[in-house]
């Protein structure tokens, strides 16, 4: 008989996204688009452009105090965000 190698299409897929280069792009969005979610309605508010380049996050801030207030919580703002994706994306975040 033959021994067939059944996986679900959940590793199917994972392993797809692996193999074309697309696995990272995509954990760097879902992260981009957990922002709001993780830091609440206000700082999404006050929140403008969001990028990552070399495992950082940047955010621009709009209101300068809450941007200090981010910048102090950054080691549990990449805590949070990095298990709301479920790996590691990022290693630091940058408000400016």
């Amino acid at each position: 008989m033959f021994k067939r190698d059944v996986k679900t299409l959940g590793e199917v897929l994972q392993k797809l996204l692996r193999d074309e280069g697309l696995e990272t792009p995509l954990q760097q969005k879902r992260l981009i688009d957990a922002w709001d979610t993780v830091t609440g309605k206000t700082v999404a508010r006050y929140s403008g452009e969001k990028f990552i380049k070399n495992q950082t996050l940047y955010v621009k801030i709009l209101n300068p105090a809450l941007r200090q207030d981010l910048s102090m919580m950054r080691t549990q703002l990449v805590k949070r965000l990095n298990e709301s994706v479920g790996a590691l994306v990022i290693t630091d975040v940058h408000v400016y």
